[in-house]
């Protein structure tokens, strides 16, 4: 080692250490030589607080604590404290609750405190959530969460409440029913509560152009028609119902009404006979009606002809409207397709039951693995367009009676609905999500 760091090097020892820090302390403790003004309140245990002012001659702790406080500047035991900075001089564990501190007294440092932050309600959490998962791209998580929102929130009170309600009201008769047998209090109050799930949570139904839809008055609406089992009727009116708060009422084939149990639920929930007669009935009083013109040829179709409409038969339904004089809303339906994807028909099956079709899907292949479970619809994403209505008041009544211009107004409305398909059909990412 050269002679100058032997003069410059030191040995300094622990007694020496230990002097020195205890000349540090008092120095420390001495105000003339600290130029930062210390709080001028006490701990709980009567020693002055050593943490530097910050508000009114008090630190961040008993600034905070000093409306509920004693005469020293003290908080009160039950008011939440902030933890204060961490000093090499600051004392393990004061009474304040402070970092360092035991039992109840101690303060997490990665949360607020409820006092100063309080904790926001289901709705506003909820909403953050969906914020984000917009801003990130999760769009098909944000069903998920809606449905636990649904869980969390007392929405299943309400429902129980309301089925409550409705027995009350089958036990005295309070309800009516109308002449074509439609069970308004079963369907509202039963019915639709039953499928709402399906509709929001299972298949995630979105609706577009719901401001075509009549609100009061007459008005035909004509979709396309296509599952194997007509779902799509169901959750048709059950969204139209959502989106106005009026009953769709649907005309069905003789098939339905001819079943057992099943036509005299058809009646009970609003369908009638597709006939010209009914359906001018429920018009002229201002009902607002629908109608699958693709019939048992739409719901039957095989996978490889989903999303091509039928034929629509010979325009009743138009001339239906015509002599009503009420507007026709063309509706598209995607995403009904894909609950039972249709491989093939087995026609001997069907003519030795007399049933239109025997449908072979796909997820009868699962049954041996899946056992009843495979038989359920898949959960494809749906999506309901209502066009811009076609004002047939214009055309006049008479024209119900022109057969060449029933086709064409006919063909018309298929036209666009097919339109409408295509476009939307071209915009989903994905037949699930």
């Amino acid at each position: 080692m050269s002679q100058a760091s032997e003069q410059h090097a030191q040995v300094i020892s622990m007694a020496e250490q230990r002097a020195a820090r205890s000349a540090r302390g008092v120095a420390d403790a001495t105000p003339a030589t600290d130029s930062r003004p210390r709080c001028g309140a006490s701990t709980l245990d009567g020693r002055p607080c050593r943490n530097y002012a910050v508000d009114g001659g008090r630190c961040r702790v008993h600034a905070l604590g000093s409306g509920s406080a004693g005469a020293r500047g003290q908080s009160a035991p039950s008011q939440p404290m902030a933890p204060r900075p961490s000093t090499p001089a600051a004392a393990p564990f004061g009474g304040l609750g402070i970092a360092g501190g035991t039992g109840r007294n101690r303060v997490d440092r990665r949360r607020p405190s409820r006092a100063s932050a309080p904790e926001p309600g289901h709705d506003e959490a909820f909403a953050r959530a969906q914020q984000e998962l917009q801003r990130r791209g999760y769009a098909g998580a944000i069903d998920g969460l809606a449905a636990l929102r649904d869980v969390a929130d007392d929405r299943w009170i309400d429902a129980l409440r309301g089925m409550i309600a409705f027995l009350r009201r089958r036990v005295t008769g309070d309800y009516t029913v109308d002449e074509f047998g439609f069970d308004e209090d079963l369907t509202t109050h039963v019915l639709m509560p039953i499928l709402r799930p399906m509709h929001q949570r299972y298949w995630r139904v979105g609706a577009d152009g719901a401001e075509h839809i009549p609100t009061d008055g007459g008005g035909l609406i004509v979709a396309n028609h296509a599952g194997t089992l007509p779902a799509d009727a169901l959750i048709t009116r059950l969204d139209v119902f959502d989106q106005t708060g009026r009953h769709a009422r649907e005309l069905g084939a003789d098939l339905v009404f001819r079943t057992p149990f099943i036509g005299e639920f058809a009646r009970k929930t609003g369908a009638t006979l597709a006939s010209g007669d009914d359906a001018d009935r429920l018009l002229a009083s201002g009902e607002l009606v629908a109608v699958w013109p693709e019939g048992y040829k739409g719901l039957g179709k095989h996978w490889r002809d989903r999303y091509k409409l039928q034929r629509f038969g010979r325009g009743g339904f138009v001339a239906t409207a015509l002599r009503a004089q009420v507007p026709i809303v063309p509706t598209a339906i995607v995403g009904s397709e894909e609950i039972y994807p249709m491989l093939f028909d087995m026609r001997i099956v069907s003519k030795v039951l007399g049933l239109p079709y025997f449908p072979m899907f796909a997820q009868m292949f699962a049954l041996p693995v899946l056992g009843p479970f495979a038989l359920l619809p898949l959960p494809s994403k749906w999506l309901i367009e209502y066009g811009e209505p076609i004002d047939t008041a214009s055309m006049g009544p008479e024209v119900a009676e022109d057969a060449m211009a029933l086709f064409d107004l006919t063909d018309q409305v298929r036209d666009r609905i097919q339109g409408m398909l295509h476009r939307n059909l071209m915009g989903r990412r994905s037949v699930f999500l």
